[in-house]
C-alpha cells in the first residue's frame, strides 16, 4: 500500500497500536467452504486449482469481502506449497499430505531455495491483483507457515498426527531439526518479502504446531526461527503478525519473535495479555470459533463481550481464535462482522 493511502487504513493504524473509533474486523480463513459461492466454484475446480489459478484464488479472496465489507482481506493460498516449492512431494487427496517425510539427513539437504518469483508466482499475482482493485482503506493480508509448523507437516506427513515425529526428531537429532528450521526460515522470508513487494500490507506467520511445546522446547525450536524471519523483512517497514495455537503459555516469547502483533485464541484473556505486554504490541483475536455455530443472537453478545473487554484499545483487531469452521452458518459471520461494525 502507498504510504500515502496507509492512514485511511484502520487495519495498518491498528496494527501499529494509533486506530481509534472501532477496531478492524477480519476473520482467519474468512473465505472457504462455509460460502455457498465458494462451494459453487469448488464444484468445478479442485483446491489445488483454486489455490493455482490467480482468477480462481482473487474470486475466492474477494467473496467474504464482497458480503460483509470486511477491513481486510487476506489471500486465498496454502502455506504447504512453500515446501513443495522446495522439493517436499504433496497431494491432496482430499486433504494434505506430503508423499514422503523428511525423516533423515538427506531428506533435508535435498531441499532446495525456491525463487518465489518463479516458484510461488500465482500467490504473487492475486496479492498484486487485490491491492491494485480493493479501496486504500482495505488492507490486504499474506501469510506464511512459521519454520517449526512447516517443519512438523514435512516430519510427520499429513496433518492428522499427534507430533510425536517432530518430537522424536527434537531429542534424537536436533542438530538435523535445526538444519531443517533454518532452510526453512530462509525459504519464508524470501516468500513473506516476495509478498510484500507483491502487493500486501501485511503478512501473518502461523506456527500452529508450536503451542504443543513447552517454554524451553519453543525457546530452542521455534521462536529463533519466527525472529529470523521477521528480521529479513523489517526493513519493509510493514507490520507483522504471529498466530501460535494454543499459546497462551508462551505470550512472553511470542512478543519478543520481532510481530508487530500477536494473534491469540480463546485460551487467554485479551486484557490479561495486554496488561502482561504493555501498549507497544498489537494484539488480535480471540473469539472461539465454534461459538459461530450459536444463533445471530447469541453470536452478536459474545462478540460485544470481546469488544466491551478491549474498548478504547487503540492495538486491538477483532478477529477469532482461529480460522472459521466448515459449516459455519453465514448469518452468524454476519452477526460478528455487523456488531464490530455498529461500534463506529
Amino acid at each position: 500500500m502507498d504510504e500515502s493511502n496507509a492512514g485511511s487504513c484502520r487495519f495498518l493504524k491498528a496494527a501499529r497500536c494509533c486506530n481509534s473509533g472501532r477496531p478492524p474486523v477480519w476473520l482467519m480463513r474468512q473465505a472457504g467452504r462455509y460460502l455457498p459461492e465458494y462451494q459453487e466454484i469448488k464444484q468445478k475446480h479442485s483446491f489445488v486449482e483454486m489455490c493455482s489459478d490467480p482468477d480462481l484464488a482473487f474470486e475466492v479472496s474477494m467473496q467474504p469481502y464482497r458480503r460483509f465489507g470486511l477491513d481486510a482481506v487476506v489471500v486465498f493460498y496454502d502455506i504447504l506449497f512453500l515446501a513443495e516449492a522446495m522439493g517436499a512431494p504433496l497431494e491432496y487427496n482430499p486433504g494434505p499430505k506430503f508423499l514422503e517425510p523428511l525423516r533423515t539427513a538427506e531428506a533435508i539437504n535435498s531441499l532446495a531455495d525456491p525463487d518465489p518469483a518463479g516458484h510461488t508466482a500465482p500467490v504473487l499475482e492475486t496479492l498484486a491483483r487485490l491491492r491494485s482493485e480493493l479501496p486504500p482503506e482495505v488492507a490486504v493480508l499474506g501469510f506464511a507457515g512459521a519454520p517449526f509448523t512447516m517443519a512438523a507437516y514435512l516430519v510427520e506427513g499429513n496433518f492428522h498426527r499427534s507430533g510425536e515425529w517432530i518430537k522424536r526428531l527434537m531429542n534424537e537429532a536436533p542438530d538435523l531439526l535445526h538444519a531443517l528450521l533454518e532452510k526453512l526460515a530462509r525459504a519464508t522470508g524470501s516468500y513473506l518479502g516476495a509478498q510484500l513487494q507483491a502487493g500486501a500490507d501485511t503478512v501473518q506467520l502461523f506456527d500452529t504446531w508450536a503451542g504443543l511445546l513447552g517454554r524451553d522446547d519453543y525457546r530452542r525450536f521455534a521462536q529463533p526461527y519466527q525472529e529470523a524471519v521477521f528480521d529479513s523483512i523489517a526493513d519493509s517497514g510493514a507490520p507483522s503478525i504471529l498466530y501460535v495455537n494454543g499459546g497462551s503459555h508462551l505470550l512472553e516469547e511470542m512478543s519478543s519473535s520481532g510481530a508487530g502483533v500477536l494473534s491469540i485464541d480463546w485460551r487467554t484473556s485479551l486484557r490479561e495479555a495486554r496488561e502482561f505486554l504493555g501498549k507497544e504490541i498489537g494484539l488480535q483475536g480471540n473469539l472461539d470459533p465454534s461459538i459461530l455455530f450459536g444463533d445471530p443472537a447469541e453470536v452478536s453478545g459474545k462478540a460485544n463481550q470481546v469488544l466491551d473487554e478491549m474498548a478504547g484499545d487503540g492495538g486491538f483487531i477483532f478477529n477469532l481464535g482461529h480460522g472459521v469452521l466448515p459449516g459455519t452458518p453465514v448469518e452468524s459471520v454476519r452477526a460478528l462482522v455487523e456488531a464490530v461494525q455498529s461500534r463506529e
